[in-house]
């Protein structure tokens, strides 16, 4: 595949990336605090092939105290034992969410996110999952570069 931007979206497009960095902030900022937060968006990036987005988040989260070893099992969180529920729950509501329409996430698999959210953390956890996606899908389809010197 080539690695040649195909476009500059967030020059040609300021007003609606702005609005999608300021989504991601209010993200950032809510009750689901960061590590979970930046533990959805890294999966998700994972999940996408987004790899702009797993720089960033990985460096984040390790700017953050994360260990390397959780984060190099989180593809594999089911079998790693880093994770706590609340972030397995998170993870695999951000996993059967992604695949939509693939997946199913049916009554029972919304019954186990909610034992471990609240309503109000459950809408932000979809805003979460909803903002990571949409930047997945402009960096992949428009080819952003990883920045070569991490900043």
């Amino acid at each position: 595949m080539s690695h040649t931007v195909r476009l500059p979206y967030y020059q040609l497009a300021p007003s609606a990336f702005r609005k999608l960095v300021e989504l991601s902030s209010i993200v950032h900022e809510c009750s689901l605090g960061r590590r979970l937060v930046d533990l959805v968006f890294l999966r998700v990036s994972q999940i996408n092939g987004c790899a702009y987005c797993i720089d960033m988040h990985w460096r984040d989260l390790m700017s953050h105290g994360a260990d390397a070893r959780e984060l190099n099992t989180l593809a594999a969180w089911r079998e790693s034992p880093f994770f706590d529920e609340r972030e397995r729950a998170a993870l695999r509501w951000a996993e059967l969410i992604t695949h939509i329409p693939a997946a199913d996430a049916g009554d029972d698999d919304y019954a186990a996110m909610r034992r471990h959210f609240s309503e109000k953390e459950a809408a932000e956890l979809g805003f979460a999952i909803a903002a990571i996606n949409a930047w997945n899908l402009l960096n992949v389809g428009f080819r952003n570069p990883v920045p070569i010197e991490a900043g």
